[in-house]
């Protein structure tokens, strides 16, 4: 296990490509399953994200991108024409499949709503995910006083955590 984790670490800190030593003795790949949450706030930082897991993904891995399109209030979601909140996920869909470097990955595509770090936990969660790599951004007043998305995952996701900053 130490091994693996040192091989990771050489991928994202030296960009080194270890993918065929990624393997176990019995030709099993490193991660099965990755999640990778897009923030299109911060597209910047997912191409981060995509670019770390092209280099640690072995063929047979599964990676899913899944963007979470946050809970409108119900009293404003009333006030809202018919249609927004689904447009608004179409449209996210749309950009995520048109995001650099996803093709080489061969991803599944999900758009979510509600809370950004309790969707992506339970996203981990249904999709099997043994890895979920998140993008960090430079933390502002309310990341000191609430926290961040990416800090909540680390801390509550039943599976390891790679942040990309």
């Amino acid at each position: 296990m130490a091994g693996m984790l040192y091989q990771l670490w050489q991928v994202v800190m030296k960009g080194a490509d270890v993918r065929p030593s990624c393997r176990l003795e019995s030709e099993q790949v490193m991660f099965r399953s990755i999640l990778i949450p897009i923030d299109l706030g911060h597209v910047e930082k997912s191409k981060q994200a995509i670019e770390t897991v092209t280099r640690i993904a072995g063929k047979n891995t599964k990676v899913k991108l899944v963007n979470i399109v946050g809970d409108v209030p119900t009293f404003a979601a009333a006030e809202l024409p018919g249609g927004v909140i689904e447009k608004a996920k179409e449209s996210a869909q749309a950009t995520l499949q048109n995001l650099e470097g996803v093709d080489a990955l061969k991803p599944e595509f999900e758009v979510r709503s509600g809370t950004p770090a309790t969707a992506i936990l339970a996203a981990a969660d249904e999709s099997g995910a043994d890895l979920i790599v998140i993008g960090s951004h430079q933390p502002g007043m309310m990341d000191y006083l609430l926290g961040s998305t990416a800090a909540r995952v680390v801390r509550h996701a039943s599976c390891s955590v790679l942040v990309v900053r």
